[in-house]
Parts: C-alpha cells; sequence; structure tokens
C-alpha cells in the first residue's frame, strides 16, 4: 500500500461521524471530530461511543472480523466485493394486533439483536427478562445502550493491528499472535436454551444414578422421584438464586454445561454490564467482555485506549502508557521531563492547567508557585508534590512517572521528586 493510500485510508476513518452531535455534552458540544490518536471528540473529549455517530456497517465488520477463524464463522458473512467478513446479526421482528375503535392496527417492534434461536418465542421470553432500558428495540434507549456497549466491550483496536496508533511490524506481529490466542482460548458466544434440553448434552451434570437391578420397586421409585426433584434444581453461576425450568437461560459453552445464567445476569466481571450480544471471553472462571479481558492480559495506553505491545512503556498515576503518548490532555505536548497536574485522571501540562482550571480551584491558582518550590530537584521522570501548609488545602499531584520494561516487568529508571 502507497503511502498515498495510507493517507486516504487514515482520512476516511477519520471522517466517519464527523459533526454527530454528542449525547452527553449536547449543545456544548460542537460536533464529533476524532482525534488523531485518541479515540475521543477532539471539541468534548467524549468517546465516539457518547456520539450520535451512524456507524452503518462498521459494527458489523468488527465483529465479524472477531469471528473470523472461529467456530462461529456460522454467525458471518462474507461480501462477493471484498471478501470482509459481515456479523450477520439476528434481528427480529414482532406484530402485535391492537385494537382500535373502529379497526384493528397492528403494533411493529423491531430488536436490533436478538439471541440467533429458532423459537422466536424463547427470544421474545428472553428479551423480556432484560430490564427495559437495556432491550435493544430500534430507536430507543436500549438500542443506544447496545451500541455504547458494542464500541465499549469490543474496541476495534483491540483486535486490528490496522486500527491502532503506528505499530512497528515487530508490535503488528504479537497483536496478531496475541488475538489469535484470545480467539483459540478465551472468546465465545452464549447459548439460550432451557435448562432441561441441556441435561441430555451434560448426562453428569444432574444425572443420579440408578438403582442396582435387584433393589425393590418401591426403592426404585423413591430414586426417581429424588432424580426428577434435583434435575429441577437449577441456579445461576452470578447471582446463586434459583431459575424456573420454564425460563430462557444461557450457557457458555467455554464454562461449561454446568454453569448457567440468567439473562440479565449474563455481565462482565468486571464492568457489571450486559455481555452486548452474548459474546464474551473466559478466564479463570469468570466472563469478561472484549476490553477487559484484554486488560487482564495487557497494559493498556491511557492516552490512546489502545493495548501495549512495545517492549517499553509508562507507568504514570497508577495508569500505563506509550512513552509517546503520555502528554498533556489540553494540548498533547510531551510531558516528558516537565511539571504536570493531574485533572480528573488526565495530565495537564502547567500552562494548559494555569489557562484553562486553575480558575475552578482558585487556591491552587495562587499556590501552584508555592507547590513548585517545595518540590525537590526533579528530571520529571518520577516523583509526586504535595502542598500540605494548609490541612483544607487540596493535594495536587504534580509528576509521577515510571518507564517499565515488559520484559523484565520493573522499573528502568526511578527517581522521587
Amino acid at each position: 500500500m502507497d503511502l498515498e493510500t495510507k493517507v486516504k485510508k487514515m482520512g476516511l476513518g477519520h471522517e466517519q461521524g464527523f459533526g454527530a452531535p454528542c449525547l452527553k455534552c449536547k449543545e456544548k458540544c460542537e460536533g464529533f471530530e476524532l482525534h488523531f490518536w485518541r479515540k475521543i471528540c477532539r471539541n468534548c473529549k467524549c468517546g465516539q461511543e457518547e456520539h450520535d455517530v451512524l456507524l452503518s456497517n462498521e459494527e458489523d465488520r468488527k465483529v465479524g472480523k472477531l469471528f473470523e477463524d472461529t467456530k462461529y464463522t456460522t454467525l458471518i458473512a462474507k461480501l462477493k466485493s471484498d471478501g470482509i467478513p459481515m456479523y450477520k446479526r439476528n434481528v427480529m421482528i414482532l406484530t402485535n394486533p391492537v385494537a382500535a375503535k373502529k379497526n384493528i392496527s397492528i403494533n411493529t417492534v423491531t430488536y436490533e439483536w436478538a439471541p440467533p434461536v429458532q423459537n422466536q418465542a424463547l427470544a421474545r421470553q428472553y428479551m423480556q427478562m432484560l430490564p427495559k432500558e437495556k432491550q435493544p428495540v430500534a430507536g430507543s434507549e436500549g438500542a443506544q445502550y447496545r451500541k455504547k456497549q458494542l464500541a465499549k466491550q469490543l474496541p476495534a483496536h483491540d483486535q486490528d493491528p490496522s486500527k491502532c496508533h503506528e505499530l512497528s511490524p515487530k508490535e503488528v506481529k504479537e497483536m496478531e499472535q496475541f488475538v489469535k490466542k484470545y480467539k483459540n482460548e478465551a472468546l465465545g458466544v452464549g447459548d439460550v436454551k432451557l435448562p432441561r434440553e441441556m441435561d441430555a448434552q451434560d448426562p453428569n451434570r444432574m444425572c443420579i444414578p440408578g438403582g442396582d437391578r435387584s433393589t425393590t420397586a418401591a426403592v426404585g421409585a423413591k430414586e426417581n422421584k429424588l432424580a426428577e426433584n434435583k434435575r429441577t434444581q437449577y441456579s445461576c453461576y452470578c447471582c446463586n438464586l434459583s431459575m424456573k425450568e420454564g425460563d430462557p437461560a444461557i450457557y457458555a459453552e467455554r464454562a461449561g454445561y454446568d454453569k448457567l445464567w440468567h439473562p440479565a445476569c449474563f455481565v462482565c466481571s468486571t464492568c457489571h454490564e450486559l455481555l452486548v450480544d452474548m459474546i464474551y471471553f473466559w478466564k479463570n472462571g469468570k466472563l469478561y467482555c472484549g476490553r477487559h479481558y484484554c486488560d487482564s492480559e495487557k497494559p493498556r495506553c491511557a492516552g490512546c485506549d489502545e493495548l501495549i505491545f512495545s517492549n517499553e512503556y509508562t507507568q504514570a498515576e497508577n495508569q500505563n502508557w506509550h512513552l509517546k503518548h503520555f502528554c498533556c490532555f489540553d494540548c498533547d505536548s510531551i510531558l516528558a521531563g516537565e511539571i504536570y497536574v493531574m485533572v480528573n485522571d488526565k495530565p495537564v501540562c502547567k500552562p494548559c492547567y494555569v489557562k484553562n482550571h486553575a480558575v475552578v480551584n482558585g487556591w491552587i491558582s495562587r499556590n501552584i508557585a508555592k507547590i513548585e518550590s517545595k518540590r525537590p530537584g526533579h528530571s520529571g521522570t518520577e516523583g509526586q508534590g504535595r502542598i500540605k501548609d494548609n490541612p483544607e488545602a487540596p493535594a495536587l499531584p504534580i509528576g509521577r512517572m515510571v518507564v517499565t520494561s515488559t520484559e523484565t516487568g520493573n522499573p528502568l529508571v526511578e527517581e522521587l521528586g
């Protein structure tokens, strides 16, 4: 691919969603404009998922790529035009007759996603067991919730090196190996069934061995009754509450068919959000969304939101950063060796702090020079200064940065400020 094509491709990616209104900031945002590498809006600093961006087929392409080269290829279809895998999500349309004064009208409800089961009644029952605000009815709050979780739980830059910012050939190779590994070992899609349907698939789950043929009929009848009672005792792996035999349950093949979940309990163990489209990652007896599974395996840059595959990276304020991405959140100037202030967990250089934030906190504004004077000799690599003359004064963190090697897991530089 020549340079012109690469630039054109990059430009098209940044044009996507341009000008879309922010659902969080409302009129305060001039419209979505993607930052060059931060995955946020340049105008309001919110993520793309907070904006009303019409993604058309982008999300289906992303999920399609996730399922490529897995056992879930039945959920994708490749376009003849470019061979790109597309997610064949199941859309469910329900029609309900509504009685009117003179005639009967038809009320149609469209679910933008539904479990891919043949029994529509089961899929409908599944939807009714979800919180109403999370049911993906087209044009509803639930549809917006699903759209947001698709962006949050399954970032394209967690599986596609082309969606990342300036990876080296070595980093691309490492990422491809990482993606292949989690597809083989962790990725799964939940299955909706009635609990009794799974007893046959896993005979050891709730089966009581039959008595010896020589036992009396009375004993045999008693054992059969115990077995029948045992077979109807189902509980949710998440909340441990009992489940009704006639209600749909979710099974995760990687977890084993001895475990099942209520539809509303099939959530990520870290963010506790519904696993979007029942796409899960299984690790050490826990369910994860894609984002938090990857976070459990690799450090994530707090600047660009990408996983870190380089040998060296920065640790600052209990977060990880690519060396080149430890920058001022306001002006993008590199902060290595510079004074910075943490504002809402984001590093801000001194000039931007004084210009944009000091007015909010007059005490810090009046005493910032005093804080700096109390800060010992400091190279900007690690350190934290706080002023304590006034016990009621806010703690102002200034600088905290440790360069870490992924090969040794130890700090390469350690200088206390």
